[in-house]
């Protein structure tokens, strides 16, 4: 039986083929859209220079220049000098170094506290919960300034680790909250449940189960903890009970700010506070980033 072609419809044009839609990638400035990228670039040539202190440094920022006090800024100290004589350009370095280990150490003290308190208090039983709870309220309602000068007086040694630690065990309250009412949430999922019937510990648990599931929603609390810190430095330095004089950092060379304003010296205290408000700007920025991103992922849920 001879093969009936049907007439009504034949495919035209030689090497006829089926063609795909091609997704078109999104161009470079959609995708670093609402991302603070300028804020990150100046973060790091902050973070990079205080790293290589050693090299960008013109002058040693201990020593005193006794010829050269409250000089302006000149082709010798770019930055002027102090009522001590000392570089304020080579200090910025050196002091970023002492500023940021500060905000860095006391964000890693109030994440440990903070985290663990809060999975204690999420996985508990209600009773326990609740006494957690209010005993955390109760100590976030004492002024942090108040509790910060009380337990520098208690230790007496005044140094970077020192502060650090007093300002992380005192600042970890409002992480510790959020992180609690992230594990109410997950606490009875199937995951949790079958590792705790199974005999897993808490630490594991907490570890492999809890923080993967909520570290997206405390970023922004995390990242926030490193500008606060620096800020509680530095207030402490400016009122004269934090780092000693001696000891590098911006907060203590704005602790210098009363006499430069008798002197008119406004290069010791702008200089500084640019360096320090840029700073804290900048990770504000990080930290608002991350909630904006977790406000959206929640939105889309």
């Amino acid at each position: 039986m001879a093969k009936v072609e049907n007439s009504r419809f034949r495919k035209v044009g030689i090497g006829w083929k089926k063609v795909e839609p091609v997704a078109l990638k999104p161009s470079l400035k959609k995708r670093l859209k609402g991302k603070p990228v300028f804020s990150v670039i100046i973060l790091l040539f902050i973070v990079t220079g205080c790293l290589f202190a050693g090299q960008l440094a013109n002058h040693d920022p201990g020593s005193f220049y006794l010829q050269n006090v409250n000089e302006a800024p000149n082709a010798e100290f770019y930055f002027g000098t102090d009522s001590l004589g000392r570089d304020i350009y080579s200090m910025i370095w050196y002091g970023g170094r002492v500023s940021i280990s500060i905000g860095l150490m006391s964000m890693a003290i109030i994440s440990v506290i903070g985290i663990t308190y809060g999975c204690i208090s999420g996985i508990a039983n209600a009773k326990i919960d609740a006494l957690m709870m209010r005993i955390a309220e109760m100590a976030n309602s004492i002024p942090n300034l108040l509790v910060i000068l009380l337990l520098m007086a208690v230790i007496g040694k005044q140094d970077a680790v020192t502060l650090s630690f007093v300002i992380g065990i005192t600042g970890w309250f409002a992480l510790a909250r959020i992180v609690r009412s992230e594990v109410r949430q997950i606490r009875n999922s199937e995951y949790v449940l079958a590792a705790r019937r199974m005999g897993v510990g808490f630490p594991r648990i907490m570890i492999r189960h809890l923080i993967p599931n909520f570290v997206s929603s405390i970023m922004f609390v995390v990242v926030s903890t490193i500008s606060s810190s620096m800020s509680m430095e530095s207030t402490l330095s400016f009122l004269g009970l934090g780092l000693p004089v001696d000891v590098i950092s911006w907060g203590s060379m704005l602790s210098l700010a009363n006499r430069a304003l008798l002197l008119d010296t406004w290069w010791v205290i702008i200089i500084p506070g640019i360096f320090l408000l840029v700073t804290l700007n900048c990770i504000t920025s990080l930290g608002n980033f991350y909630r904006k991103g977790n406000t959206k992922r929640h939105s889309n849920l």
